[in-house]
């Protein structure tokens, strides 16, 4: 399977009415142990599964229609890449995920180094947060990375996703954990009371604060 056609191969290829978009879990693994093969109508299925969230990921982080293909095409060209190893993997879908956002941000990143550098207005320095605040905050993510670690394995994927920056919507947490939308809610609640009984957790981070 060629990797440089296999978007342009989910947009003009006719998919059947009876095969379903909303694939879950297993239906899911079963299509990357076919692309894995080398199964190209797998490729195909898997594109037009997520190819779409994908793009949304590159829209919500404001990029122009040439950096979303170029993520998507990335992205895409990853999977192929590391297919055979993740043949195994319990979510593929929040692999994907995770990886167009890392695309996004690299996009971002060379896009600020070709940015002139302009001089700080009145020759000032531009102001920092202040030490503390940055050890403070460097506190808080480690407490909660480390409460996140007790939590079952479930609501820990759903709250690494509800964290991610930009805000990943439900229907896009729903395709990525092949959870019905309508549980997300509630996992993510019984996840914050978990939390918020972390007593390590709550010394550093306040319980009301606890938000996601």
């Amino acid at each position: 399977m060629n990797p440089t056609i296999t978007c342009e191969l989910a947009r003009t290829e006719r998919i059947p009415a009876h095969v379903s978009l909303s694939a879950g879990p297993n239906d899911i693994g079963a299509l990357v142990h076919r692309a894995a093969s080398g199964e190209e109508r797998a490729w195909t299925l898997l594109v037009g599964r997520f190819d779409a969230t994908i793009r949304s990921i590159a829209r919500r982080h404001g990029l122009c229609a040439s950096d979303r293909d170029d993520v998507a095409q990335r992205t895409w060209l990853a999977l192929y890449r590391h297919i055979e190893r993740l043949r195994s993997h319990p979510a593929v879908a929040g692999w994907l995920i995770t990886t167009a956002r890392n695309e996004c941000l690299r996009v971002l990143s060379a896009r600020k180094r070709e940015l002139p550098v302009e001089e700080p207005l009145g020759g000032r320095e531009p102001a920092e947060a202040p030490i503390d605040d940055r050890i403070l905050a460097a506190e808080r993510r480690e407490a909660l990375h480390l409460a996140l670690e007790t939590v079952p394995e479930h609501e820990r994927r759903l709250m690494r996703l509800l964290l991610q920056e930009p805000q990943l919507s439900y229907d896009e947490i729903s395709a990525a954990l092949g959870v019905p939308k309508g549980s997300i809610g509630p996992t993510r609640g019984r996840c914050l009371a978990r939390l918020r009984a972390n007593h390590h957790l709550v010394s550093v981070v306040h319980g009301n604060d606890l938000v996601c």
